[in-house]
């Protein structure tokens, strides 16, 4: 079983599920995005989610395009990735994903960017744009790597291609809550019950949901039924407006949600 997997069947073992936090490497720095990953971990996160910052990031929305935009403005490099991978991973024990479209990733070279990764101490990729009829690349190297490969899944998803996703998915499917991109909202779509219970039935064990949840009630409600909550946008905001602190208060609050209600 892969490390995500197993982080999220111990969270499901103690009565819960396991809260996923996304943030991009380089923001506001390399340095501060490395402690703000380690401070999400030390206030109850589970499992790590770090973006590469990319020039056309098409599921993401306006906080973390803006994040992602600033990394590039300040010279972020692709090897600087792996760089703070290794970092976080020498100091916190919780899997580290790293979420990046695909073109970056072709222009590294698969099979180079599979072991650099797996160096770095990563557990494996959520690749948004990439499906699995056409990563026949990734699987091939991640199978010889045993890196994690994450795909999606939306409501809009036939049955065909939610048992597609759940076949070639380790470590989980991602089932996107609601169609269009990533950001805070009010309610988390209904849509995302469904959508677990479809990959339930194509035999998924491991869905976690993403894109709209904010808040500790939202992430004890998609626990109520799926595997795992992914938060990014909140955690994004909060190190933008407030710095690392900022970002450990707000995991500690979105944590409160993986615990039983008093």
């Amino acid at each position: 079983m892969s490390a995500v997997a197993e982080t999220i069947a111990a969270r499901k073992a103690a009565g819960s599920g396991a809260l996923v936090g996304y943030l991009p490497v380089g923001f506001p720095n390399l340095a501060e995005s490395i402690e703000a990953a380690v401070a999400l971990v030390e206030n109850g996160v589970d499992v790590l989610e770090l973006g590469l910052p990319y020039s056309d990031p098409v599921m993401d929305g306006t906080v973390i395009q803006e994040a992602t935009q600033q990394a590039l403005a300040s010279g972020f490099k692709l090897q600087q990735g792996f760089e703070a991978v290794a970092a976080i991973t020498a100091r916190v024990s919780a899997p580290v994903l790293m979420m990046t479209y695909w073109n970056p990733v072709l222009a590294y070279g698969v099979e180079r960017f599979s072991d650099d990764l797996l160096a770095a101490g990563g557990a494996g990729l959520i690749t948004p744009d990439l499906i699995p009829d056409e990563a026949a690349d990734w699987m091939a190297a991640s199978d010889r790597t045993g890196l994690d490969r994450v795909f999606l899944a939306a409501p809009s998803s036939t049955t065909a291609r939610l048992e597609q996703a759940v076949q070639a998915s380790r470590g989980f499917v991602y089932a996107v809550s609601t169609m269009g991109i990533t950001g805070a909202r009010s309610d988390v779509d209904s849509a995302a019950r469904g959508l677990v219970a479809r990959l339930r039935d194509a035999g998924s064990t491991s869905a976690c949901v993403g894109v709209g949840i904010s808040t500790a009630e939202q992430v004890r409600e998609v626990l109520e039924y799926a595997d795992g909550a992914i938060v990014g946008s909140l955690l994004v905001k909060a190190l933008a407006d407030g710095g690392v602190d900022a970002v450990a208060r707000a995991a500690a609050a979105l944590a409160i949600g993986t615990r039983p209600a008093s």
